[in-house]
């Protein structure tokens, strides 16, 4: 599939999860045996010479596809979760997104100074989920660090607030 069948089989909700919003919901793309294909492949192909030890997933869509490349690239899976879900020693954040504020927690032990890691999620908006699931990250003193989203809403400029020292690479922009 190109780009563009890929985007077509995206579907937007608007007013969703308050009205002003149009959500960009990718459950779509993920039933379509074709698109979920086609993804997990371009994104194994820009990261498979890379090193990846450990794949960073964000709750919960970023599940989905950070799971399938952590097998694919044979690297590690690890969680950023909400609070409470997490069942061992845990570090958070506090940050600001687009409609409120969250907090995010990851395992303490999950990452370590011999990891390159792949942080993963859905979608670019304001990035302030990822940029906190970063300095988590960070604060664990990983070798590397690249971040990949599967859309980027180049509207809203998330891209911004990770400066130019993020390796950050996105498949589809909308």
């Amino acid at each position: 599939m190109n780009k563009e069948e890929l985007v077509k089989t995206i579907r937007t909700i608007p007013d969703y999860p308050k009205p002003g919003i149009l959500f960009y919901d990718v459950t779509t793309l993920l039933k379509n045996p074709k698109a979920l294909h086609d993804v997990s492949e371009r994104l194994y192909e820009l990261y498979r010479d890379k090193g990846i030890t450990k794949v960073v997933g964000i709750e919960s869509r970023g599940f989905i596809l950070g799971g399938i490349l952590a097998e694919r690239l044979g690297a590690g899976f690890v969680m950023v979760r909400k609070p409470g879900k997490l069942p061992a020693e845990t570090i958070e954040v506090n940050y600001e997104k687009e409609y409120g504020t969250d907090t995010i927690q990851i395992h303490k032990d999950a990452i370590d100074e011999t990891d390159v890691v792949l942080m993963h999620d859905d979608l670019l908006a304001t990035g302030g989920t990822m940029k906190a699931a970063c300095q988590m990250v960070e604060s664990m003193h990983p070798k590397k660090v690249y971040v990949n989203f599967l859309i980027e809403l180049k509207a809203l400029n998330g891209r911004k607030v990770f400066g130019d020292d993020v390796t950050l690479d996105t498949l589809l922009a909308l």
